[in-house]
């Protein structure tokens, strides 16, 4: 990895704990409303934010920070395939 894509990886894990903080203590957010944050245009860029959000979600779930659900329960970070959602560690 880059020492810019550990850049990026670094502020998507700031994005992803500033839009939980705004959401109530049980909501959760999907790794794309974190790379839509990022990406200020209006267009499609946002995906190539994508795998990094995912990456940052990683690193945030391993830290204890958050957890990374599918169908409403944690799952382990490194073996989530598909569609993923970030909630604060409960």
């Amino acid at each position: 990895m880059t020492d810019s894509e550990r850049q990026t990886v670094r502020l998507l894990e700031r994005v992803i704990l500033e839009l939980l903080e705004r959401r109530g203590p049980e909501a959760t957010i999907c790794p794309s409303e974190a790379a839509r944050a990022m990406h200020a245009q209006g267009n499609d860029g946002w995906r190539s934010l994508m795998e990094p959000a995912r990456h940052a979600a990683r690193r945030l779930a391993t830290a204890g920070m958050v957890e990374i659900t599918q169908g409403g329960l944690p799952v382990e970070p490194s073996k989530a395939r598909g569609p993923i959602r970030i909630r604060r560690a409960r």
